[in-house]
């Protein structure tokens, strides 16, 4: 049997027993044993770590198709939320990301391989505008997954469901960390539109203008929310609500029309 699929079964079933481990208990008083889904998730990662490497790094390329980078941002989430969950309450993210890296390993295994898309690894500057975009999605994203947190808390706060928050951090302290995370994923993803804009020359080419201007104005969404938040003290739906269309607009920039190309049109 194929190694890698043995790789993504065996990080489905870890993933799957994190989440789980982590719903069963979510709402106890004492919340989920973390340890114990830490080990769970520990498995899953460094499974996972492997199934990328062999994924991504074939000989002198870099395979960078829509199934293997989707991976890899769940891979880079669930590691960043794993480290958070070591010091943070973060349970209400934990079954969210573990589910989703759960799914996409048994779509993994059950997808239809697709045309591989090498990006030479010699192409510096290609290479990192990608690998920041990369990064920025990721810390974005876990923006987005912070920004519900805040929302949820509030609303049981304002509703005096204290039981429903008992487990989780302070509403000051998880607002504090959600735009500390959006400032430095909206800084990493500046970084990535200034090489393109400076550094490729394809940059605003035909068939890269729906990426490229997709990027700029969610890159414009997020720092509207920055400037509104420290300059007009904006928090709380608005801020949710703004972060949400941005994060959307970023995931049709970087993988709308890759599923269209690699699954559609294959």
């Amino acid at each position: 049997m194929d190694f890698l699929v043995i790789g993504s079964g065996i990080a489905f079933i870890a993933y799957f027993l994190a989440t789980t481990a982590v719903l069963s208990r979510l709402f106890h008083p004492q919340g989920p044993n973390i340890k114990l889904v830490l080990t769970f998730a520990t498995i899953a990662i460094i499974t996972q770590t492997f199934n990328e490497a062999q994924l991504l790094f074939n000989q002198e390329v870099i395979n960078f198709s829509l199934p293997n980078v989707i991976s890899l941002v769940s891979l880079v989430i669930a590691i960043t939320i794993s480290l958070i969950a070591l010091r943070h309450k973060v349970n209400l993210l934990l079954p969210v990301i573990y589910g989703f890296a759960a799914i996409w390993q048994l779509v993994l295994i059950f997808a239809p391989k697709v045309e591989t898309i090498p990006l030479v690894a010699e192409k510096v500057i290609l290479v990192s505008h990608i690998s920041l975009a990369l990064i920025a999605y990721c810390i974005l994203i876990i923006a987005t997954l912070y920004a519900f947190q805040v929302t949820y808390i509030n609303i049981k706060l304002k509703s005096k469901n204290l039981t429903a928050v008992v487990h989780l951090p302070p509403l000051m302290q998880v607002e504090k960390q959600l735009f500390t995370i959006l400032a430095v994923g909206t800084a990493t993803l500046l970084a990535s539109e200034l090489i393109g804009l400076f550094f490729l020359d394809g940059f605003f080419a035909k068939e890269n203008i729906h990426k490229t201007t997709l990027s700029l104005v969610a890159l414009l969404i997020y720092s509207i929310i920055l400037f509104g938040h420290f300059k007009q003290g904006w928090r709380g739906h608005s801020v949710l609500v703004l972060t949400v269309v941005a994060s959307a607009i970023l995931t049709l920039a970087y993988f709308g029309s890759r599923f269209v190309k690699e699954f559609l049109l294959s």
